[in-house]
C-alpha cells in the first residue's frame, strides 16, 4: 500500500536544537519539511556573563543587589544597575534569546543551588515555539519559574498580558512606593522592535501601573552569505521534480522574518523580480508546480507588502506550526484543491 505523497514545504529558518517543533509537526502531518537557514546569530558573551552576574548577585531575589552591571534602557542609553537594582522577571520574544541564555547556563551553570533558587520567577514569552524552548530550560534549571504568554502571538498582546499579570503580583505598589515593583529584564537581539518597553513604560499610563524594562543585547543577527544560493538549490530540486510530488502539486515557502525576503523573491522571480533574469537557468522560474508563500505573522507580511508590493498567500493567525498549517488549509480549500 503506497503512502500519500508529502507536500514539500521550505522553512526559511535555522532548525532548532535538539528538537524543532516545525519539523515534528509538518513531518507527521503530510508535509516534507526542508530548513534553509536565513539568519546567522552571534551571541554576545560579555552581556550573557552580565546576566549570570545578576543571578550571582541576588538581583532576582528579595535581597539587595551587590553587583554593578550595565544594561540598555528602551531608548538605547546605558544605565548603571547599582546596588538597589532588582528584577522580578524576564522577557524572551525570540528562540535565539532563549538559546543564548541556555548556552550561558549550559557552559557555566547558574550560581546557586536548587535550595537557594530565586522565588517563583515569571518568564514572559511571545509564542508557543519560544515557550516550548523556554519550558525545556526552565524544567532543568529554574523549576520555580512560571512561563506566561505562549498564546500571546505578538509583542503588543504580550505587553498587555504583562501589564495585567505582573502588576497583579504587586497590587500594593503606589506612586509613593514605586521601588516595591522590580524591573523586568528583557533579553533581546541587536535588531528589535520597542513595542514592549514603550507600552509598559508609557508616560500616559498611571505611574503605579508602569513596569520598568531593562534591555540587554544577548545576540546579533545578519543574513547568511550562503542563503540565496542555498534557497535557489532547494527550489530547483522541487521545481524539477527531484523530490516530493514529482514536480506536481504545490510547493510552500514559509518566511519567518523580513531578513532574506528580497533574496527569496529574487530566486522565485516574484514581486518586483517577476520576469527578470529568466535566462539565467536557475530553475526557479520554470514553474512546473505552483509556488506559494506563507508568513509567520503580520510583521513579515506587511514588510513584503510595503517594501516589495508583494502579497503573501497566507499569514498565520498564530506564530506556530499549527497556525501555518491552518492558514494553508484554508487557502487550499478556497482554491478547491
Amino acid at each position: 500500500m503506497s503512502s500519500q505523497p508529502q507536500i514539500p514545504i521550505l522553512l526559511l529558518k535555522t532548525k532548532s536544537s535538539p528538537h524543532d517543533g516545525y519539523e515534528d509537526y509538518f513531518s507527521t502531518n503530510g508535509y516534507n519539511p526542508t530548513f534553509i537557514p536565513v539568519l546567522e546569530h552571534r551571541f554576545h558573551r560579555d552581556n550573557l556573563a552580565t546576566v549570570r552576574d545578576f543571578f550571582a548577585s541576588g538581583a532576582f531575589n528579595a535581597d539587595t543587589t551587590t553587583t554593578t552591571s550595565t544594561t540598555t534602557s528602551h531608548n538605547g542609553n546605558n544605565e548603571d544597575n547599582g546596588s538597589d537594582k532588582k528584577y522580578g522577571g524576564m522577557i524572551f520574544t525570540s528562540q535565539r534569546a532563549v538559546e543564548a541564555f541556555a548556552e550561558m547556563i549550559e557552559e557555566n551553570g547558574l550560581p546557586f543551588t536548587p535550595s537557594k533558587q530565586p522565588p517563583p520567577l515569571p518568564l514572559y514569552t511571545v509564542g508557543p515555539a519560544t515557550a516550548h524552548a523556554l519550558t525545556t530550560l526552565r524544567n532543568k534549571y529554574l523549576p520555580s519559574a512560571t512561563i506566561h504568554g505562549a498564546d500571546a502571538g505578538n509583542g503588543q498582546k504580550l505587553a498587555y498580558l504583562m501589564l495585567e499579570h505582573y502588576n497583579g503580583l504587586y497590587p500594593d505598589t503606589t506612586t509613593t512606593n514605586a521601588t516595591a515593583k522590580p524591573s523586568l529584564l528583557f533579553l533581546v537581539g541587536e535588531q528589535r522592535r520597542d513595542i514592549i518597553p514603550k507600552t509598559l513604560m508609557d508616560p500616559a499610563r498611571p505611574e503605579s501601573q508602569r513596569i520598568n524594562v531593562d534591555e540587554i543585547v544577548v545576540y546579533e543577527t545578519g543574513e547568511m552569505d550562503s542563503f540565496e544560493n542555498d534557497f535557489r538549490d532547494a527550489v530547483s530540486k522541487e521545481v524539477h521534480g527531484q523530490q516530493g510530488l514529482g514536480g506536481k502539486g504545490p510547493l510552500w515557502v514559509v518566511v519567518f522574518s523580513p531578513t532574506g525576503c528580497e533574496g527569496m523573491l529574487r530566486v522565485l522571480g516574484m514581486g518586483p523580480f517577476k520576469n527578470q533574469d529568466q535566462d539565467q537557468g536557475s530553475g526557479a522560474h520554470e514553474k512546473q508546480r505552483d509556488v506559494f508563500i506563507a508568513t509567520i505573522g503580520p510583521t513579515t507580511r506587511d514588510y513584503l507588502r510595503e517594501t516589495f508590493g508583494f502579497e503573501a498567500d497566507v499569514c498565520a493567525e498564530k506564530p506556530s506550526p499549527e497556525g501555518i498549517a491552518e492558514g494553508i488549509r484554508r487557502f487550499m480549500d478556497a482554491r478547491g484543491d
